[in-house]
């Protein structure tokens, strides 16, 4: 099996460098869009929390069809229940660190996965309701796992434009093994 699956990436490799222009490594940073959710023993999804993620990224070509990125985000995560007492929003915002494998089937579309570790820097509860509004804190778990899906494409000038899945492998709380889910759309632009 492994030596099946090693076989498949190097003749990959190799088929998609033949068409493949030569590029170069570079760095760059990227903003986008969040809509985070939350999988409770897989399976129940909440309600998306819409947020935001920012940080910086660097690419470094292996051969002219394959890269390797590794990126350093903040992003805003957690879910939102809503119902007809009110709603309830978890905050929950990381520092992650994702670790991609990027390849380039043509020259400009890109197809991407790879694990991502991330560190709660914050963490808030809120209860909003038309008769009153309470906020709490709960101690989540600090460290944060999972791996990343994605696509997108990048012109010759250095402008991407990408879409990304993450899903969360490590428990968020100790209870209901809730774990992130998170789509985000992104827009990045190399220095």
């Amino acid at each position: 099996m492994k030596t099946t699956f090693l076989t498949t990436i190097t003749m990959l490799c190799f088929i998609f460098s033949i068409n493949a222009q030569d590029k170069k490594s570079n760095a760059g940073i990227k903003l986008g869009y969040n809509l985070a959710a939350v999988s409770f023993d897989g399976d129940t999804e909440t309600g998306q929390r819409h947020g935001f993620h920012g940080g910086f990224y660097g690419e470094s070509f292996v051969s002219n069809a394959i890269a390797f990125q590794v990126e350093l985000l903040y992003s805003q995560q957690g879910y939102e229940l809503k119902d007809n007492s009110g709603t309830f929003t978890q905050k929950l915002d990381y520092i992650n660190l994702p670790l991609l494998l990027k390849i380039y089937p043509s020259n400009n579309f890109f197809l991407e996965a790879g694990p991502q570790i991330g560190y709660a820097i914050s963490h808030k509860e809120e209860f909003d309701s038309s008769l009153f509004n309470a906020s709490q804190e709960f101690n989540p778990e600090s460290f944060d796992y999972g791996i990343n899906f994605g696509t997108g494409f990048k012109t010759d000038s250095g402008v991407s434009f990408g879409v990304r899945y993450h899903l969360g492998l490590g428990d968020i709380y100790d209870e209901g093994n809730p774990q992130n889910r998170v789509w985000q759309f992104a827009l990045g632009f190399d220095f």
